[in-house]
């Protein structure tokens, strides 16, 4: 339905984005996610027709929206936008701002549009209020209404939840998904927060110094990088030394690790491999390595754990909150890893 194709966008001199590709289905929901000035924010303003492009092109279905030197405007495009600072009209009513976009249909068509709205982001008794009268919440759910009304080919959502408190954001993020997939909707997110672009988008691009790392599913970003940006950017973990075996197999000082993945290196190559959190696992003092606690962090239903092994090497254990291990505690572990992820050493 979308399908940005290795666009380049420059500010000045500089290159803000380089070959940049993706495509998104309809229907669909998907992120942009990435540290800031990696150059997310650049590509939705180049989507929503902010900034031109200096190469490529983006077409939404049969339509060319850029190309260097032609440029559909912004209000043309069919595609809505939901910003940080929610940019509620103060002056209007709830029902007023939903209705902004769809002014010039007819008096029937508008009601019916509102009310349908209203009912979906559940605020149909307060459709009388004024923004101010609002909670953070309450503003964006408006906000999201009022993209919606023209019923847009395209939702741009710019870091929407960001003034609000983490567990309103946690709330927010899922019931805006649910909005818009009952509404049938596609929509991009650009956020920072890997925790709400997971529990957000089907599909996340990874961004870094204006390129795309890798654009994927949450399960196969954090099981599956493509490098070692994507490895160190996604969820947590520690990089260990070790030596290739065969393809799929490597001696590591915890042990012989054997995973999924096949890597074309010969026997005995040094290699780097990301073991994650919930790779190590806790054993009996036979067969597993002593380690000792060194930092937790207790989170309700689990506790991650920071272990230092022998050889001085830290790796970090997510263990059920049934365990309490103290800081100095010699505890005993083995990884019991499913994905093999393997990187030369830099």
């Amino acid at each position: 339905m979308l399908n940005v194709e290795n666009i380049e966008c420059l500010y000045g001199d500089q290159t803000v984005l380089n070959g940049l590709s993706f495509h998104v289905a309809e229907g669909e929901i998907c992120c942009l996610l990435g540290p800031s000035g990696c150059g997310k924010t650049t590509a939705l303003r180049a989507i929503a027709g902010f900034q031109s492009v200096t190469k490529g092109q983006i077409n939404l279905g049969d339509q060319l929206l850029s190309k260097p030197g032609f440029q559909v405007e912004p209000e043309q495009r069919h595609i809505g936008m939901v910003f940080q600072d929610y940019a509620l009209f103060p002056h209007m009513t709830v029902r007023d701002n939903i209705c902004f976009g769809i002014r010039k249909s007819s008096p029937q068509q508008q009601k019916e549009t509102v009310e349908k709205l209203l009912s979906l982001i559940k605020l149909k008794e307060i459709a009388k209020r004024y923004p101010h009268e609002l909670s953070g919440g309450q503003q964006q759910r408006v906000a999201l209404a009022r993209a919606l009304a023209p019923n847009p080919k395209l939702l741009l959502l710019d870091e929407p939840f960001s003034n609000l408190d983490i567990e309103l954001r946690k709330h927010l993020n899922l019931e805006v998904r649910d909005i818009l997939k009952q509404y049938g909707t596609s929509a991009i997110l650009v956020t920072h927060d890997q925790d709400e672009a997971f529990a957000f988008a089907d599909h996340i691009g990874l961004m870094f110094e204006g390129e795309l790392q890798q654009w994927d599913s949450a399960f196969n970003l954090f099981h599956e990088p493509s490098n070692r940006f994507v490895a160190n950017f996604i969820g947590q973990g520690s990089l260990l030394p070790g030596t290739s075996i065969d393809t799929n197999s490597v001696k590591t000082e915890l042990g012989i690790i054997v995973g999924n993945r096949s890597y074309p290196w010969p026997s005995e190559t040094p290699v780097d491999i990301l073991i994650r959190p919930d790779d190590i696992v806790l054993s009996n003092e036979q067969d597993g390595l002593a380690a000792t606690v060194t930092r937790k962090v207790f989170s309700g239903s689990a506790t991650l754990y920071a272990l230092k092994l022998s050889t001085g090497s830290i790796v970090e254990a997510l263990f059920t909150s049934h365990h309490d291990f103290a800081l100095g505690d010699s505890i005993h572990v083995k990884a019991d890893v499913e994905h093999l992820i393997a990187f030369s050493p830099e």
